[in-house]
């Protein structure tokens, strides 16, 4: 069953990438009319739901086989969480039946599962704490929420790039171009970890973690930064330069710096290929895009996403905290980063519907949440021990 569960998310990645070439070729459809699809369309959003569909069901495989719902470590929560923005791009496509907007949403789900797919697949029995309904009650309503809210920094980035002038240098175009310059380091970790990982690169050091108690830790990668005194146990493997304190993953840590090192060495080359910024590369696909639509898709998401949120990761998280931990509340870095996330969107609403921001105002809030999202799932989970460090 779990062998199944692989083959149908791979069938999945493969049909998401399909579909973003579908609706590359639904771009040049230029009927003005939003009720009329044009044949690329009804292809490319298709191949999406079939491709929901095949995902759904190694979501359901997976569960069987492991016998707990498939959230409980990072390859699990992260494919989860590609999965539930697929679910909410097809919920708003069909309301709304804006090619464009799957054209930029399947590239992100697609980078977010190969992300995934870099850690440790195997399925485990559940640590104690886990062993709760409310592992799936609180972490999939959770998924569904950042997903709903994912969706306005995809209509966030497809209004900037249209309105943004690409011709000069300003902030806008720095900031804009961040965005860009992040995705290319996902697609760096993605390609340094695969490297290695065909190398089958492991490296293992005696370390002292935050407890005083004596531990291994194994690197995949060639260890840049090294655990809290540590002390490498594998021969002819490399040395690292600087030992970090043991509040700090030195392993995760240690993926990040490789992640924005190969990142930037690829970013660099494309600027150097292209000569161009990426967010002018891809401004063509935007300009028959209709920016009051784009930016009612973007508040209708935040509107749709931030109850949900709210319930899952806040509600349903202090609930099952009470019973795991005896205390709703207790400023792990997840629960903190939670906090902020929702303190954000919440100041979204505020100033959207009391001070008026909508347009580009609302479209760099919305890329900022989706910043926040993006640290609490990548940052918080690989570099900052806490007690959500189950992977």
């Amino acid at each position: 069953m779990a062998a199944i569960s692989s083959t149908l998310l791979e069938i999945a990645f493969i049909l998401y990438l399909v579909a973003v070439f579908l609706f590359g070729g639904s771009i040049r459809d230029k009927r003005s009319k939003t009720d009329k699809m044009s044949k690329w369309t009804v292809l490319a959003i298709a191949t999406t739901i079939i491709g929901f569909a095949v995902q759904l069901g190694y979501f359901i495989t997976r569960w069987i086989a492991s016998g707990h719902a498939p959230v409980s470590n990072l390859f699990e929560f992260t494919t989860a969480f590609g999965m539930m923005l697929v679910l909410a791009f097809i919920i708003l496509f069909f309301i709304y039946r804006v090619a464009v907007l799957g054209l930029f949403t399947l590239p992100i789900v697609i980078l977010i599962i190969a992300y995934g797919s870099m850690f440790p697949s195997d399925i485990s029995p559940l640590i104690p704490s886990l062993q709760s309904h409310w592992l799936y009650i609180h972490v999939t309503t959770a998924a569904l929420g950042q997903a709903i809210l994912a969706i306005s920094a995809v209509a966030g980035i497809i209004h900037l790039v249209t309105i943004v002038d690409q011709t000069k240098s300003t902030k806008k175009t720095f900031w804009l171009e961040a965005v860009m310059y992040v995705l290319v380091v996902t697609i760096g970790f993605i390609i340094i970890t695969t490297a290695f990982r065909a190398m089958d690169y492991q490296a293992e050091f005696n370390w002292v973690d935050k407890e005083g108690q004596d531990a291994v830790m194994e690197f995949n990668l060639p260890a840049l930064v090294g655990p809290h005194e540590g002390e490498l146990l594998t021969e002819g493997k490399f040395e690292p330069f600087v030992e970090l304190p043991a509040i700090i993953s030195a392993r995760k840590l240690n993926t990040v710096i490789w992640s924005v090192i190969v990142g930037s060495i690829l970013y660099g080359a494309l600027r150097l290929i292209f000569r161009k910024r990426i967010s002018q590369l891809i401004k063509p696909f935007t300009k028959n895009v209709n920016l009051d639509l784009v930016d009612e898709i973007g508040y209708r998401s935040v509107a749709i996403g931030f109850p949900v949120f709210s319930l899952g990761a806040l509600i349903f998280a202090m609930i099952w905290a009470q019973i795991a931990w005896t205390r709703f509340w207790g400023w792990d870095p997840k629960e903190v980063w939670a906090l902020i996330t929702w303190l954000f969107y919440a100041a979204y609403l505020h100033l959207r519907l009391s001070k008026g921001w909508h347009g580009e105002k609302s479209a760099w809030l919305a890329v900022i949440g989706f910043a926040i999202i993006m640290f609490n799932l990548i940052f918080v989970n690989l570099v900052i021990a806490g007690l959500h460090s189950y992977a």
